[in-house]
């Protein structure tokens, strides 16, 4: 009985140790794994102190064309608790005549990332302008939280190089908006970010055409935005 007792124990004492080993191991491989996840919020650009500017032209179709042009420059500000009581970032936007560099306007919006969304509030209005991790199969509605018409986009691709104005950047996401052309309707949404930069194209057109013919642009409104520079203040 002895002995058949220190064997029984052998084996028991044996169980624990490999249970414990394989559980370190496990919890090993599951960190190693976290680590390993490229989340991809370097695309949103959310550095405190970092900047991006823009050269902005905007269209309104209404008969006369009528075209702004300006250049607009944001800047990652301090933290913030947002309406939500969440530590968001101030992004403050200042906008310049194109000619003269002249301050015409400044405002602050909010941008947070939060349970893998990337958030921004854009004149009160809540904007969900990413999400975490990016890959190719996200898909989100832009206006979940807020009562704009539900705008369901996605990445139509990532981790790609783009050269915009003069800058060759190796690593950018591309969120597809609507790419759409009717009898007379053409509406061409898209978005570019960049690793470590944020946004750094904006096209957005929402027009009215004559029979299929995507320049007899009959009315409608267009807005550009256009990499000027970037860095870090």
């Amino acid at each position: 009985m002895a002995q058949l007792f220190s064997v029984n124990s052998r084996y028991v004492y044996m169980k624990q140790v490999l249970i414990i080993v394989f559980a370190i191991l496990l919890l090993g491989a599951c960190k190693k794994s976290d680590e390993s996840v490229d989340f991809g919020y370097e695309y949103f650009g959310l550095t405190e102190g970092r900047f991006v500017s823009y050269d902005v032209m905007e269209i309104s179709h209404d008969g006369n064309s009528d075209t702004v042009k300006y250049i607009l420059k944001t800047v990652v500000g301090e933290n913030i608790i947002d309406n939500e009581g969440r530590t968001a970032k101030k992004l403050y936007r200042y906008a310049y005549d194109s000619q003269t560099e002249e301050l015409i306007d400044e405002r602050v919006w909010t941008s947070i990332i939060d349970q893998g969304r990337g958030e921004v509030v854009e004149e009160n209005q809540r904007k969900i302008r990413m999400v975490f991790a990016v890959t190719i199969d996200k898909i989100w509605d832009v206006n979940a939280f807020n009562p704009e018409e539900e705008q369901e986009v996605y990445y139509e691709s990532i981790d790609e190089p783009y050269s915009i104005n003069g800058f060759s950047l190796e690593s950018t996401a591309r969120v597809e908006y609507e790419d759409y052309v009717t009898l007379i309707d053409y509406d061409r949404k898209y978005e570019v970010y960049a690793k470590n930069i944020g946004l750094v194209h904006r096209s957005f057109k929402n027009l009215e055409i004559s029979n299929f013919d995507t320049t007899d642009i009959q009315n409608g409104w267009e807005t550009h935005y256009t990499l000027r520079d970037y860095g870090v203040e």
